[in-house]
């Protein structure tokens, strides 16, 4: 199931979006109208309830928007359906993973002409809440603040069952669904403020996301999807992400370990090569830049660029 946060009647609703594009509302008008308990999670219009609901609230979802496709509850029209990012305003910060496909490291040490090497352990870094923004939205460009703004495709996955100390073995058990993140990063400031990672790249916008949570049930292999990238329809980065140095269930264990990850958690599991700033000459982007992100089996991620500042 397809699972969105869309804008109706002025506010955030949660919807499950079907195959043509039109929208399911999963709210208590829904329900009410199948029968259902109006209190359920999965009837409350969040998707951050519905998460946290677990295996009943997605039950109860799936039932809504079979119904749905039956007929029996409103549907909204695709062309009427805006998209806001699937978690408009994460509890939490974003958790992102650094250098996690080989090429990546290897293209950043040629650009910078540095060893950078494999790490150990996962490298994680977070992007805060406010950086966070829908499909379609702009990525904002603050001229005074960076001029080399860069991009990032990611797959990210949301986490329904909190847990802490996750061994590997039980790391998917713990994973709702799957997102897209364009991991937006202002290089200059990264390496301004010693290389660390949070300011470069948490600024306001930094953190398009969407379209919509791809429930895990519908992901038959995570470890083997196409993720690619374009800027004005030219294509930047293409990789699947079986080149991830640390996979899935290691990155779980790793962050986890000491460290409560809750329903709703937010984790982008590192870009493959093809980022701008590696580029010979560099290529940062633009005002006027349309971005788009793509992963196989979840969906297709645009924003445009502009100036942030009059």
């Amino acid at each position: 199931m397809r699972l969105a946060t869309i804008e109706h009647g002025g506010k955030p609703k949660a919807a499950a979006i079907r195959a043509d594009g039109t929208a399911v509302l999963l709210d208590a008008a829904a329900g009410k109208t199948l029968g259902l308990t109006a209190n359920d999670r999965a009837l409350s219009g969040d998707v951050l309830d519905l998460i946290a609901g677990g295996a009943t609230s997605l039950a109860i979802a799936q039932r809504v928007a079979e119904a749905g496709a039956a007929g029996r509850v409103e549907t909204i029209a695709a062309d009427a359906v805006r998209l806001l990012a699937p978690l408009p305003r994460p509890r939490k910060n974003v958790f992102c993973v650094g250098r996690n496909y080989a090429e990546h490291i290897a293209e950043g040490e040629r650009a910078q002409n540095v060893k950078i090497g494999v790490t150990e352990v996962p490298v994680f870094f977070t992007k805060p809440p406010t950086a966070v923004i829908c499909p379609g939205a702009p990525i904002p460009i603050f001229a005074d603040v960076s001029t080399s703004i860069d991009y990032e495709v990611e797959l990210a996955l949301v986490i329904g069952k909190p847990g802490r100390d996750i061994p590997p073995e039980r790391a998917y058990e713990h994973i709702f669904g799957y997102t897209i993140v364009n991991d937006i990063s202002a290089r200059d400031v990264q390496r301004r403020h010693g290389g660390q990672y949070f300011k470069g790249k948490g600024l306001d916008g930094s953190c398009p996301m969407g379209p919509w949570i791809v429930t895990a049930d519908e992901i038959d292999d995570p470890t083997r999807l196409g993720i690619r990238l374009r800027v004005n329809g030219e294509t930047r980065q293409d990789s699947t992400t079986a080149q991830m140095i640390f996979d899935i269930p290691t990155l779980i264990a790793s962050l986890s370990a000491g460290l409560t990850l809750e329903s709703g958690d937010v984790i982008a599991t590192g870009t493959p090569s093809g980022v701008g700033y590696a580029m010979d000459p560099p290529c940062f982007l633009r005002s006027g830049d349309v971005v788009t992100c793509e992963i196989d089996g979840i969906g297709r991620l645009e924003n445009p660029v502009v100036n942030g500042r009059a």
